[in-house]
C-alpha cells in the first residue's frame, strides 16, 4: 500500500530536496512537512499518522531524538534520520541499527535508504522499529547530546546555501561570530557562511587546543592571532594575521594571553 510520509526539517531547502525525491512515486500516497519538532509530534500523534518519517536530528527546540522521546518508541513509525556530518551521531545510529542520510546525500544513497525503510514498513512492522529506537534512547552516547564536550571535536560543518549543502572543513575557519539565532563561519579564503548552531555548542565541539572563545559572540583560531591591542578603559582587541580586529572581553583577556603562551 502507498505510504504516508512525513518530512521533518527546519531548513526549507532540505525539505524541498526530500519532497522532490519523493514526489510522483507510486509507493508514496501523501507527503507532509513539519518545520520543527513540535509540529512533527503533532503529525505523528494525529488522526492520520505517517507510516515513514524522514527526521532531521539537529533542530531548535525539540531535536529529532526529543521527538522520539515525546512520541515514545512504541508509537514511532520507521524513521530515516537526516543529519549533517557528525561522527558522534553516526556511531549512535549504527549501534541502534538505524538508517540515516548524511547531508549532502546523492540520489543513489537516498534510494538505498528509502528502499530499506519501505521494506521495514511492509515486512517488519513496528516492533523492530521500537526496539531500535529504545536502544538509541538508552545509549549513553545519545545523539541528542550535541553539547556533550566528551564528543570528538568537529572536523567538518554542514552549511545550507541556496541549492546545495556545503561541507566546510573546520581547518578552513579563522573565526566565528554570533549573528542572531545563527553563527557565522569566517574562512581564511574570505568567504563567510551562516550556520544554525549555538556558540555554546560550537565552543564545546571545536578542538579547544585550536579555538578559543574570546567574547560571548566570537570564537577565534588561536594560530591566526598576530597581536593583542590594549586600549583605555579595559578594552582589548585581538588582531589577526590578515588585519581583522576582534573584540576580546575583559574577563577572557588573561586566559587568552595564557593560551597564546604570553608572559605577563
Amino acid at each position: 500500500m502507498p505510504l504516508r510520509v512525513l518530512i521533518v526539517d527546519d531548513e526549507p531547502l532540505a525539505r524541498r530536496r526530500l519532497q522532490q525525491l519523493l514526489d510522483g512515486r507510486d509507493e508514496v500516497k501523501a507527503i507532509r512537512e513539519a518545520e520543527d519538532g513540535r509540529a512533527a509530534v503533532e503529525h505523528i500523534t494525529g488522526a492520520e499518522p505517517p507510516e515513514l518519517v524522514f527526521l532531521d536530528v539537529q533542530m531548535p527546540g525539540l531535536s529529532g531524538v526529543d521527538v522520539i522521546r515525546e512520541v515514545g518508541p512504541a508509537a514511532m513509525p520507521p524513521v530515516v534520520f537526516v543529519t549533517a556530518y557528525d561522527q558522534y551521531a553516526l556511531d549512535a545510529f549504527r549501534l541502534a541499527a538505524l538508517d540515516y542520510l548524511v547531508k549532502p546525500f546523492d540520489d543513489e544513497r537516498f534510494e538505498e535508504a528509502f528502499a530499506r525503510a519501505r521494506d521495514q514498513v511492509r515486512l517488519r512492522g513496528k516492533s523492530q522499529t521500537a526496539d531500535r529506537l529504545l536502544t538509541l534512547l538508552k545509549n549513553e552516547d545519545d545523539v541528542s547530546s550535541e553539547d556533550d564536550s566528551s564528543a570528538s571535536p568537529l572536523e567538518r560543518i554542514a552549511v545550507e546555501t541556496p541549492g546545495r549543502t556545503r561541507i566546510v572543513p573546520v581547518s578552513d575557519i579563522d573565526y566565528i561570530t554570533a549573528d542572531g539565532s545563527y553563527a557565522e563561519l569566517h574562512l581564511a579564503s574570505g568567504d563567510h557562511y551562516p550556520v544554525r548552531k549555538r556558540m555554546k555548542t560550537l565552543e564545546k565541539r571545536l578542538d579547544t587546543e585550536v579555538f578559543f572563545r574570546i567574547h560571548r559572540s566570537t570564537i577565534v583560531r588561536l594560530g591566526r592571532v598576530a597581536s593583542l591591542l590594549t586600549r583605555g578603559g579595559g578594552r582589548y582587541t585581538a588582531e589577526l594575521e590578515d588585519g581583522t580586529r576582534l573584540k576580546v572581553s575583559r574577563s577572557r583577556y588573561e586566559d587568552l594571553q595564557d593560551r597564546l603562551g604570553l608572559l605577563r
